[in-house]
């Protein structure tokens, strides 16, 4: 069987989503002819450019412009002639990548962002490929970019997902609520004790996680000053090295300052909240390591979709201020029946066993292949 991972490297949670579910395969399938392909990288130079450079210029420097393109994107009088200019760029943007999926004949397709599976779909439309399309949707809302006609499966991170598409018309049996994928290392179970003590950190002692992804958006120093005093506080500063900077030359009592690091399931094991961006596979990260999650910096559109819908969920809270952060983190330190009943929410929606779910459903449509199901 010949199997395609695609995605387009637009914020990170794609690749990661995509990586993960590969090195699943790799492991578990290992009679399947895998490959792992960015759809940016065989698209023009200014295309790339503007997925990814793009991309982060708005978020950090246009955030009014990239609202009101996710809103005119989304708002429905507006879908047709939005799709319709987008799937003209497209497909004079990507020609590559469709003559690359027609020449190699994948018996299917997997996609964790919706231009692979637009292009994947608009060839099955044409019956110049005949693959199986499988479409990873990577956040807990759904933007109408991501149905296509084409897709043959939905793979989704909760009910609330699921019901989405089903008032898109999607039918009943393409929908899998499934899970985001994400990395093994955060769905293994891990000694609290023996952590905090490679980590020089107290395990009795509340602590607080506080990431916002590898842009390292947020008042993080502020975040920091209001919490210290009560808590222990770990700080991801990521690419942010003159916040990385600061921090470490005040040498904060209780307070442990990272970059970029790999071993971030380490922090969110030893850790009680996590204050961090609501980005979609953050939140399957954070949940599957249940780490109630107090949101911020959230990027218009689908972000804000993900953290509304935790938050109804009962298991997240959106503060507006750094006042109502440090009120929210004392109170769950404070009563830890509050803690332990939004953990006890998690545990409902967390998906410990995505990647064998995902895994079994990609087997059960393709004849004569056998992977491990769900555990």
């Amino acid at each position: 069987m010949k199997l395609l991972l695609t995605y387009a490297s637009a914020g990170s949670g794609h690749f990661k989503a995509a990586q993960a579910l590969y090195n699943y395969l790799k492991e578990n399938c290992p009679q399947i002819d895998l490959k792992l392909i960015d759809i940016l990288d065989k698209t023009n130079y200014f295309f790339r450019f503007f997925y990814t450079k793009g991309y982060s210029f708005l978020i950090r420097h246009l955030i009014f412009l990239w609202r009101l393109l996710f809103w005119i994107t989304q708002f429905k009088p507006f879908r047709p002639v939005a799709r319709l200019i987008g799937d003209i760029l497209n497909r004079l943007n990507t020609s590559r990548f469709a003559e690359f999926l027609i020449r190699e004949d994948f018996d299917c397709i997997i996609s964790t962002h919706f231009l692979p599976s637009e292009i994947a779909s608009n060839l099955k439309r044409a019956q110049k490929i005949k693959t199986r399309l499988v479409t990873v949707i990577t956040d807990y809302g759904v933007h109408p970019f991501w149905i296509s006609d084409g897709v043959d499966i939905y793979i989704v991170a909760s009910g609330f997902t699921r019901r989405q598409l089903l008032l898109e018309g999607i039918a009943q049996d393409r929908v899998k609520e499934c899970g985001i994928p994400i990395d093994q290392k955060f769905l293994r179970q891990y000694d609290k004790a023996s952590l905090a003590k490679k980590l020089d950190l107290d395990p009795a002692k509340f602590t607080a996680l506080i990431m916002t992804g590898s842009f390292g958006l947020g008042h993080l120093e502020k975040i920091v000053d209001a919490l210290y005093h009560d808590m222990q506080v770990l700080v991801v500063c990521a690419n942010n090295k003159r916040l990385f900077a600061r921090l470490k030359k005040r040498g904060l009592e209780d307070v442990r300052v990272f970059g970029l690091i790999d071993n971030v399931q380490e922090l969110m094991s030893i850790s009680d909240i996590i204050i961090t961006k609501p980005g979609g596979l953050s939140i399957s990260e954070a949940l599957n390591m249940e780490l109630v999650p107090l949101f911020i910096a959230s990027i218009p559109g689908q972000e804000e979709c993900n953290a509304r819908l935790l938050k109804e969920c009962g298991i997240a809270f959106i503060p507006g201020s750094i006042q109502e952060i440090r009120n929210i983190a004392i109170d769950l330190k404070n009563h830890q029946d509050k803690l332990k009943s939004v953990k006890d929410n998690i545990r409902i929606i967390k998906k410990p066993n995505v990647l064998g779910e995902i895994c079994h459903v990609i087997c059960q449509g393709s004849a004569g292949l056998s992977c491990p199901g769900p555990l």
